[in-house]
């Protein structure tokens, strides 16, 4: 049987101080999956008392930011007022458009005792219509989104479609963004009405068509492919992807576009303090030099 794995990618760790995250994409020889054009796997980790995540005030233009956790807390702030705690199952999805800024911390009463957090921070790409859309923010509570069970696989429909199902999240490009758990033995089904599509093994370990896909690994399907995958183990893994993008984007720092025009504006402007701030959070992060 041929194989359906295009390509595995080995994510990279990057230190952010009080913990680690693992980036998976972009990666060199693969930019996007469908819209996704950064995923990221944060934790897990613990933090003692006094500790947590801090991410001061930072800007985005040209994408929707979309976190999602199996574990912990997280409070948002952003520019346009909304304050919003994520929490394990929802889904805070933030449409950067023309920009957006936002803040991303460990709330004060979690702070006080010992917290955690684990889970997947992704964007997806804008289309070319819509990266100078306005900035927009939605909250999505985990008993608004479709939790179904597959050949006795659980699964969770975050975002777009799939199993002829659809999530109340507003995206504006054709997405597939599955968390799907499965016990061992048990076969996955995947779903083929997208063309570009990736599995990441947050935890566990998976086969797919004889080759084996172990913990904390992509694995890019070929399009058209109909894949055998199987869980080896208990097992979590994450379903992204969706239609090809309308051409290439570029990324800067936080920044994501198609006109690298855009990108210089967004540099200029976050320098220059041209962009709104978050209210009650007066620190960010300098433009990198």
């Amino acid at each position: 049987m041929p194989s359906s794995i295009e390509l595995l990618i080995k994510p990279r760790p990057t230190d952010l101080g009080d913990f680690e995250v693992r980036r998976v994409l972009p990666y060199r020889e693969r930019r996007m999956v469908g819209p996704f054009v950064f995923f990221d796997h944060m934790g897990p980790v613990t933090f003692p008392p006094g500790k947590g995540i801090d991410v001061r005030p930072h800007p985005h233009i040209g994408l929707a930011t979309v976190t999602y956790l199996f574990d912990g807390e997280i409070m948002h702030r952003d520019s346009l007022g909304y304050e919003q705690a994520i929490r394990p199952g929802a889904v805070n999805w933030m449409t950067a458009g023309r920009g957006i800024v936002h803040s991303e911390r460990t709330d004060d009463a979690e702070r006080d005792r010992e917290s955690s957090v684990h889970g997947i921070q992704a964007w997806v790409a804008l289309p070319k219509t819509h990266e100078q859309t306005e900035p927009a923010f939605s909250h999505h509570p985990s008993d608004s989104l479709p939790e179904f069970d597959e050949g006795g696989v659980s699964m969770k429909l975050i975002a777009g479609t799939a199993f002829g199902k659809s999530a109340s999240v507003d995206v504006l490009w054709p997405t597939v963004y599955i968390d799907i758990q499965a016990v061992a033995g048990k076969r996955i089904t995947i779903p083929d009405d997208h063309e570009e599509r990736a599995l990441y093994v947050v935890s566990g370990e998976i086969d797919i068509d004889g080759e084996t896909v172990s913990e904390r690994v992509m694995a890019v399907l070929k399009p058209g492919s109909q894949p055998n995958v199987t869980a080896t183990a208990d097992s979590r893994v994450m379903l992204c992807g969706g239609a090809p993008m309308d051409g290439p984007r570029t990324i800067w720092w936080n920044f994501v576009s198609s006109d690298k025009g855009l990108l210089e504006q967004a540099k200029a402007d976050w320098k220059a303090g041209r962009f709104d701030g978050v209210p009650g959070d007066d620190e960010f992060i300098p433009l990198p030099e």
